[in-house]
């Protein structure tokens, strides 16, 4: 389960990502609940979620075309200081009690372009460290990285909100940043694999755009993480609604909730990582049982039940992310995979500046039990759409049975067809 953790340079990396990412936890706590306090509005978490995520949507195959064409350490020194900056920019504003939210629209949006580069070095970079043997279990490890970070930036977000104000929690998300650079600038570089850098040159972007267009075992997981990206992973929006609006508490609960998602999520990703492969089938079906208990948590009558489910909701939707994620890592050429992995953060992460403000207007509108719901049936749908399209290319059909007095579930060959397995 923690093999990648035997590396070095990983450990520093590592080390390094859980400090940042418990700031960048507390960061979001605060600046959701910061944005609803000076708006009143779920339509306006929703557009600064939607800002800082709209770079990606604009930008993101070129910052994927950056992380092929250089040395990936350095663009991640440059990217963890601009980071850093941001969030004491942020803390600033507000403890002198000056900030509003276009401040915060603003902050968000410049975030979210420093992200354009950062998020597919990262990705792409974490193969130099530990090598192709390792890949699948590192990609894992961030997740759980990542989701540790999330058990413990919202409770510290909420202690911080309730006694000393907002300003405090954007102040040590920004000092925060300091553990990854110092991680990055004492790693050994020649223990790092070699990658394969691609010179500056003409249709590099249409390059890789052609190439995953033309291979189903990277389009349809791209398709599908698009898909729950947009609808199905907007819980700023539906997080706070319920805290605020529909079972009457505070930033404390909206905080306890995150943790809980964050329970959820850590296993998930630990499970992922003593899986030794990656399959098709575990992908849709998380994705589906996913987009099944989004709609049956929206209309608990009770906060015990909502905050419970919230467990299962979190491992499913980090399986569906882990799967996805390492299924297209594996599946893509090295001097390709800074392409490959912009498009895969474009459309996950991309797709909130649509998603987001629509999903808020459905919840301002409707309610956040129907706001919560439709984030689910869309994740639903379209899981079993590409489901059905991966079964016909591959030619295989769904088996669904008893093995040893337990349900099975398993792709199988059509009757005079080869398939590849799922």
């Amino acid at each position: 389960m923690f093999s990648s953790l035997k590396i070095r340079n990983y450990r520093l990396f590592a080390t390094g990502a859980v400090v940042s990412n418990i700031g960048t936890w507390m960061s979001r706590i605060t600046q959701d609940w910061l944005v609803l306090s000076l708006t009143g509005s779920s339509a306006a978490v929703g557009i600064t979620t939607a800002l800082q995520f709209l770079p990606m949507l604009l930008f993101g195959l070129y910052g994927g075309v950056i992380a092929d064409r250089y040395p990936k350490r350095l663009l991640l020194l440059f990217t963890q200081a601009a980071m850093g900056l941001c969030g004491l920019s942020l803390a600033v504003l507000t403890l002198s009690g000056q900030v509003q939210v276009w401040h915060v629209y603003l902050i968000a949006f410049l975030l979210g372009m420093v992200t354009v580069v950062d998020n597919p070095t990262r990705q792409s970079f974490v193969s130099e460290m530990v090598g192709p043997d390792r890949l699948r279990n590192a990609v894992s490890l961030n997740s759980a990285n990542f989701q540790s970070a999330r058990l413990i930036g919202p409770a510290v977000a909420g202690v911080l909100i309730t006694t000393v104000g907002s300003g405090w929690a954007f102040m040590l998300n920004g000092l925060s940043f300091i553990a990854p650079l110092v991680g990055l600038l004492l790693m050994r570089q020649h223990e790092l694999h070699k990658s394969v850098r691609v010179p500056r040159g003409k249709g590099q972007l249409r390059e890789g755009l052609r190439y995953v267009r033309g291979r189903p075992e990277l389009i349809w997981p791209i398709v599908l993480i698009g898909f729950i990206g947009t609808f199905g992973f907007n819980f700023p929006i539906w997080l706070t609604a319920f805290a605020h609006g529909v079972y009457d508490g505070g930033a404390g609960l909206y905080a306890f909730f995150n943790i809980l998602m964050a329970a959820g999520s850590l296993a998930g990703a630990l499970l992922a990582a003593r899986r030794g492969s990656s399959r098709l089938r575990v992908l849709l079906l998380a994705a589906m049982a996913f987009g099944v208990l989004e709609i049956a948590v929206s209309f608990s009558p009770w906060v015990w039940l909502f905050s419970l489910v919230l467990v299962p909701i979190g491992m499913l939707g980090m399986t569906t992310n882990i799967s996805a994620n390492t299924s297209v890592q594996m599946a893509s050429d090295p001097e390709m995979r800074g392409r490959v992995m912009s498009l895969y953060m474009m459309v996950f992460v991309g797709g909130t500046p649509i998603g987001g403000p629509l999903l808020g207007w459905v919840t301002d509108t409707y309610g956040a039990r129907v706001g919560f719901a439709t984030g689910g049936l869309v994740s639903l749908l379209a899981a079993a759409a590409i489901g059905l399209i991966l079964a016909r290319v591959a030619g295989v059909r769904l088996k669904v049975g008893l093995r040893g007095g337990r349900p099975h579930v398993a792709f199988v060959p059509k009757k005079g067809q080869l398939a590849t397995a799922a």
